[in-house]
């Protein structure tokens, strides 16, 4: 019998004689702990990008880490991108802000969706997901697990054109090859093409069409039921906004007597932080200050889980081949009636038994010649 007791430790009251204190333990204090270890360590982050030239993936990575990890790259013409082929490009850069630090890793994905001939052109993209899998899983099997780096895809920003009426064939495909490996997080492509009723219907249209062919984006994480009512609001909205319209710029324009990050039109400003103009503000908040670490614990929890166990099944299936190909002896299967495994071993005991007595007397006939 298990007895269960709960104990209620008080934080001390500093007194006179310190009576108080005999009743406190200290485990109180290990968030503060974990919080100091976490600190120390650091923080990483994979996001990979992926969508059409010009979509502005760049811009909006730019955007949303106030940083500038494309300086070098170089720009297509049409003429080069008839067979070009997908490319995988790393940017890795340290972030610091207010003493934590984050290893930020993008993964661009050049060439994605620009040839004339675009089948199965995601493939390039899901075996690298797999070989970042592979990878951690080699290092976790290993002997040395004290220092593994974590180069999983924890999340895939993929940009829908503004133009058309939903989701495209390519779109279908890819999210479809890629929803059981990865975090999707769906966007529109520069929502400053459309008008506030045109990206409301075009929403409520790749919302439907993820439904309809069985697309499995990021979901949000319920609340818990001891949140506070303006963190369940905001998840409320976020949950409203998929898929989100967003803009991208690194100009810095003058707007209201303020100096914003925008874009700068004959007729007026588009302002990047203005959620009135776009989702970028709140595209922001999800993916760095309120579910980075719920991106993180799923890829972990769910997608790696799943490719481990299927690594793990294939290995075990491969090795029963191996050992029944190499084995002079019958293996009994698990599910063999018992009437029929006694009647099998009772055969190899009389086997065993001829076997010893021809050896008896082959060893009697060589000691009656000496």
């Amino acid at each position: 019998m298990t007895t269960n007791i709960r104990y209620k430790s008080r934080i001390p009251v500093k007194t006179e004689d310190s009576a108080e204190e005999k009743q406190y333990v200290g485990f109180a204090t290990l968030p503060n702990q974990v919080h100091r270890k976490s600190v120390k360590k650091g923080f990483d982050f994979t996001l990979m990008v992926a969508g059409e030239s010009g979509m502005g993936k760049s811009t909006l990575v730019n955007s949303l880490f106030l940083t500038d990890l494309y300086k070098d790259r170089k720009l297509l013409n049409a003429e080069e991108r008839i067979n070009q082929t997908v490319e995988i490009i790393k940017h890795t850069v340290d972030i610091e802000e207010k003493g934590v630090k984050l290893k930020l890793t993008i993964v661009d994905t050049p060439g994605f969706g620009d040839a004339v001939n675009n089948n199965e052109c995601w493939k390039p993209i899901t075996d690298y997901i797999d070989q970042q899998f592979e990878q951690y899983f080699r290092d976790e099997s290993g002997l040395n697990r004290k220092n593994i780096q974590d180069n999983r895809v924890h999340c895939c920003l993929y940009f829908i054109p503004p133009f058309g009426h939903g989701l495209r064939p390519v779109d279908v495909e890819f999210m479809k090859a890629l929803h059981e490996k990865v975090n999707i997080i769906p966007l529109i492509a520069k929502a400053d093409c459309l008008t506030p009723n045109e990206i409301k219907k075009l929403k409520d249209r790749i919302r439907e069409e993820i439904d309809k062919f069985g697309i499995k984006v990021y979901q949000f994480p319920e609340c818990d039921s001891d949140e506070d009512e303006e963190f369940k609001q905001l998840d409320k909205e976020l949950k409203e906004c998929t898929p989100f319209a967003v803009i991208g710029s690194n100009t810095v324009v003058e707007a209201r007597g303020q100096r914003v990050r925008g874009r700068l039109y004959p007729w007026g400003i588009v302002e990047v932080e203005n959620q009135s103009h776009c989702d970028f503000v709140k595209l922001r908040n999800m993916l760095i200050r309120s579910h980075m670490h719920d991106l993180k614990d799923v890829t972990c929890d769910v997608h790696y889980e799943n490719y481990r166990a299927q690594c793990i099944q294939e290995m075990t299936s491969k090795l029963a081949q191996d050992n029944r190909m190499e084995s002079p002896i019958p293996i009994l299967p698990l599910s063999t009636p018992d009437a029929e495994t006694e009647k099998l071993i009772k055969m190899k005991d009389e086997e065993l038994k001829r076997m010893q007595e021809m050896l008896n007397k082959m060893q009697q006939q060589m000691h009656d010649k000496d």
